[in-house]
């Protein structure tokens, strides 16, 4: 018996050795490949399934033990094809899942979107999509790495026919910003979030064809191979695209596909190149963890000072939050103390306590502030230095990149490696003969900035680089939507670099009357039969004429008929007047009427009055001759 414990001890332990002598990297690699090009009830898209069968024939040359590539999944097929990844990634280090084809957001989740699909409605997407969190629950059980490759930001292809059953929900172009929950996973957009991906003139888009050349280099880190891939696509469509990778790894260099021993890394010849890599990523990420990362792999250089100085604005905020929120308990306390009635003593005490906090809160803001603006003036010299060296060299991708690699001083300052200096950051980079150009054109900026204006709402008009009274309303009302303070009447680099940080839309989509905000676009309000559009831009009914009391013209004689019907017909003056005109040879010209005729009063007479008068023989004016 004991013999036979001795013998299972050393048949363990030769096990323990025989794997301690395996390489490193012999790990179980998973991954799904899903191509989605046919869709029913949308156009076809060129490229997912020429994009899918790529990186099929890229991850199974590169080794990986399994490859399940599908093309054209209906619903049905995609809840199996996740649901039986979804066993394969349990046993394996490293789960990878690729997907082309059409995805949308709605409230801020990503879905991806089957063949089969109708969406005929906005809360059909629960029904017939799969939500990004879908695919990361698939992959989550992998022990090591969880990698989620999305190109499918393009265009809603049914926003056209999609019915909104709330008004409120958003629906927008691309994808929403995602951060993973779990550690150690990576989820890589084709385009930022809230913009689109373009397919391009080729058999592959410019994505897929970027991943292609890197995504399985032999020892090269996953990060970094991401940083490649953007810097090519950002080339092939004129800045246009830009990808973007959500999450974060740890210290150490993570690759798809390891390094032999006769591959060893050895030091490469652009190191500075990799260097600014590695620092443009960690402050993509822009949190602690990443930073310090960063300062972890390169403790020393100008992109590590460059480094400290975003993780003192980091350190800066936290303080800032902190002591914002130490003076609002202590307002609350000296709030209290008043309204219970407290002793004149404690209500002293709360009073200093709340004017100190206060203080501290002041200074924290005054901290933050100099550090802000001393990160962003350092980035703003670190990117105009950047651009120089490229205007200069007239687009000579790897020209520029030897250059900067062969000479740091011509993009860093000279500094001591051994006690860097953050001061040294506050002068201009030194620069090389053949970087004596300007820095960038004032046209220049502002013309980027009227495009990322455009990107996030707030501006409307031509991008031409004319910075004029359109453009400035255009920045002052990204200030007022997005709480900055940047002179509306400047085009600058820190307007520019903050409205980058913005995903998505800021300003409010502002429509004519007539129509209502529809995602990013307006739509024409269309009312219900019997209704009508009212100044308030709302659909209002249209309401019923009320009857009008009117008198009735056939059955009472209007008032002129009845004035002349009821007027007396003068029968008996007719033949006076006659009478009188036929005397009227001589006389004093007075006339005299009795109940026969008129005639005119007889000379050596005149009229006398009687009293009464008129028809019916009264006496009234008689011919009196004396």
């Amino acid at each position: 018996m004991r013999v036979y414990r001795h013998l299972r001890v050393l048949l363990l332990l030769a096990a323990s050795l025989f794997l301690a002598s395996q390489p490193a990297w012999a790990t179980k690699r998973v991954a799904l490949v899903v191509g989605n090009a046919n869709y029913q009830n949308a156009p076809l898209l060129p490229n997912p399934a020429n994009d899918a069968a790529a990186i099929t024939a890229t991850l199974k040359g590169a080794g990986f033990d399994v490859v399940d590539s599908r093309l054209n999944l209906a619903a049905t097929d995609m809840r199996r094809a996740l649901r039986e990844f979804a066993d394969q990634a349990r046993n394996a280090d490293i789960a990878l899942v690729y997907y082309a084809g059409h995805g949308i957001e709605i409230d801020g989740t990503n879905y991806l979107i089957p063949t089969d699909a109708r969406l005929e409605r906005d809360t059909d997407i629960y029904d017939e999509a799969f939500s990004l969190d879908r695919v990361l629950l698939a992959i989550e059980p992998a022990r090591q790495l969880r990698v989620v490759i999305v190109d499918a930001c393009r265009n809603n292809p049914f926003a056209d026919s999609m019915k909104r059953t709330v008004a409120s929900r958003s629906i927008s172009r691309g994808l929403a910003r995602v951060e993973p929950t779990v550690s150690n996973t990576l989820i890589a957009f084709a385009a930022k979030a809230g913009l689109t991906a373009l397919d391009g003139n080729s058999q592959n888009s410019p994505y897929a064809t970027a991943l292609v050349k890197y995504i399985a280099k032999p020892g090269l880190d996953l990060r970094r191979a991401f940083g490649f891939v953007r810097d090519d696509v950002l080339q092939a469509t004129g800045n246009r695209q830009e990808p973007y990778v959500y999450g974060s790894l740890g210290g150490e260099d993570v690759a798809l596909v390891p390094a032999t021993k006769a591959e060893e890394p050895i030091q490469a010849a652009n190191a500075q190149s990799e260097i600014r890599r590695d620092y443009e990523l960690a402050l993509q990420l822009r949190n602690k963890p990443a930073l310090n990362a960063f300062l972890t792999q390169h403790p020393d250089g100008y992109y590590s000072n460059l480094a400290k100085l975003q993780l003192n604005q980091l350190d800066a905020e936290d303080a800032r939050v902190a002591a914002t929120a130490k003076a609002q308990q202590a307002e609350q306390q000296q709030a209290r103390l008043m309204s219970q009635g407290a002793q004149r003593a404690d209500q002293e005490k709360a009073a200093a306590d709340l004017k100190a906090a206060e203080e501290a809160r002041i200074a924290a803001e005054k901290t933050k502030q100099a550090a802000q603006e001393q990160a962003a003036e350092a980035e703003r010299k670190r990117i105009s230095s950047e651009s120089t060296i490229v205007a200069a060299l007239s687009g000579n991708k790897p020209a520029v990149e030897s250059t900067v690699a062969d000479n740091p001083a011509a993009a860093a300052p000279a500094e001591d490696s051994k006690t860097p200096k953050l001061a040294a950051l506050s002068d201009e980079p030194r620069q090389t003969d053949v970087t004596k150009a300007d820095i960038a054109k004032p046209v220049d900026i502002a013309k980027s900035l009227q495009g990322e204006l455009s990107r996030v709402g707030c501006f409307t008009g031509a991008v031409n680089g004319q910075w004029n009274a359109t453009s400035q309303r255009s920045l002052a009302l990204f200030n007022q939507h997005a709480g900055t303070k940047f002179d509306a009447k400047l085009a600058s680099l820190d307007a520019l670099d903050a409205i980058k940080l913005k995903p998505s839309r800021v300003c409010p989509l502002i429509c004519d009357h007539g129509y209502k905000a529809d995602g990013d676009q307006c739509s024409r309000i269309t009312c219900a039969e019997g209704s009508f559009l009212n100044d308030d831009n709302e659909c209002e009914k249209r309401r019923g004429k009320k009857p009008v009391a009117k008198r009735n013209t056939d059955e009472r004689p209007s008032r002129a008929d009845r004035s002349a019907r009821e007027r007396p017909e003068p029968t008996a003056d007719v033949p006076r007047r006659q009478a009188a005109a036929k005397n009227s040879g001589g006389g004093s010209g007075q006339i005299v009427c009795d109940q026969s005729l008129c005639r005119q009063v007889r000379s050596g007479c005149h009229l006398e009055y009687r009293g009464g008068g008129g028809p019916g023989g009264n006496v009234g004016n008689v011919e009196s001759c004396r």
